[in-house]
């Protein structure tokens, strides 16, 4: 019992002296872990690389300052120092293995479609607001920043993307300075992607729905609604206790979480009352059906993308392989790294439709004229 700690005092001091050391070649890599502290599942706390977005601080402006503030707002952003000026960067080539960036849509809700064989189905809508790319980051200084999974390895770099513009006085100084290398205007809500290198693109590229084609498939990743905490019949759809008959306070209740002999106790991951929903899912291979060009919305497959409504969804090109099959069987890729007006040959339309979906501006019942 001595020797193990005068080791773990030895340890300590060892320990101690490498972090205070300033170079970090000399600092050996910490083996010993003497406190063990299990994670939590959620934290309201944002990660320390976070800029702080708002301030709270009451600013006491009078009418005339704010108007005053709001034009020279308008009159720096409407010609900004954009990155675009000195050109595109070189357009890669799509392989089977290429990852492009997404977008940050928001969720209208959903809409019925029908087929032209008359078979009805339930679309979502999820329109693409104002989105810009902020910033890439290559693959090799991606590798040294926080957040980076050491299984990604050196085949993927960030992209960056921002929706929604705001004003910049409604921003801390340390926020708005995110924005200054794309030359666009403090956004409300910022998204990263995993992106390989042929798929690299420029800071400041707009992104809109033109970004994706009819018939490709997509993978959805949201928040879903939050429930708040909640109990096992809610959260599970446990049965609960009888409602009379003797039951006392235990109308609701989960009834027995542990067993005896070798399964006693309460086991990790068994199901008990606890905070419902605002998790992370990812719904993935949902064809896009219609294509809205004047509004920017996508109409996906499905009532399944999660979040609630006017909430934020990431949409992305789909991670399945059997998704992807057309893509390389027709030879049609997508727009690599994304959409540019110079790529359209023709006018625009306003509506891209499926070629299984029905049309309600045709005709669907005609008659003869009568002589």
């Amino acid at each position: 019992m001595a020797a193990f700690c005068i080791r773990s005092m030895l340890l300590r001091n060892l320990t101690c002296q490498n972090l205070i050391s300033a170079d970090p070649t000399l600092t050996s890599r910490v083996l010993v872990c003497h406190q063990q502290v299990r994670g939590r599942r959620r934290t309201c706390k944002p990660p320390s690389w976070f800029s702080k977005r708002r301030v709270s601080i009451k600013q006491d402006i009078t009418p005339e300052n704010a108007k005053f503030i709001k034009d020279v707002i308008i009159e720096t952003y409407k010609k900004p120092e954009s990155p675009l000026k000195d050109g595109p960067w070189s357009r890669g080539t799509w392989t089977p293995r290429t990852q492009r960036t997404g977008v940050l849509a928001i969720k209208l809700g959903m809409l019925p479609q029908w087929t032209k064989d008359g078979k009805k189905f339930i679309t979502t809508l999820l329109q693409v607001l104002d989105n810009h790319v902020i910033n890439y980051t290559p693959p090799d200084e991606f590798a040294k920043s926080m957040g980076w999974k050491p299984y990604w390895g050196s085949k993927y770099g960030s992209v960056v993307v921002g929706a929604l513009s705001c004003e910049p006085h409604l921003f801390s100084k340390s926020y708005n300075n995110l924005f200054a290398k794309a030359g666009v205007p403090p956004k409300r809500k910022l998204t990263r992607f995993l992106v390989t290198p042929d798929a690299a693109i420029q800071p400041g590229t707009p992104l809109n729905v033109m970004h994706f084609r009819i018939g490709d498939y997509v993978d959805c990743s949201a928040k879903t609604i939050g429930h708040g905490f909640q109990g096992v019949m809610k959260r599970w759809g446990m049965k609960g206790g009888p409602a009379t008959h003797g039951c006392t306070k235990a109308h609701r209740r989960m009834g027995s979480m542990g067993g005896g002999r070798d399964k006693a106790g309460v086991w990790k991951g068994k199901r008990m009352p606890g905070h419902m929903g605002m998790d992370w899912r990812i719904v993935k291979g949902l064809k896009i059906w219609r294509i809205d060009t004047k509004y920017n919305v996508l109409y996906v497959t499905g009532y399944s993308v999660p979040g609630p409504t006017h909430g934020y969804v990431r949409v992305y090109d789909t991670v399945l392989k059997h998704k992807r099959e057309h893509l390389i069987e027709n030879g049609n890729p997508p727009p690599m790294p994304t959409f540019y007006p110079e790529d359209g040959k023709e006018p625009i339309p306003e509506e891209y439709l499926d070629d299984e979906l029905f049309n309600f501006n045709n005709e669907s019942i005609s008659y003869a004229t009568e002589k």
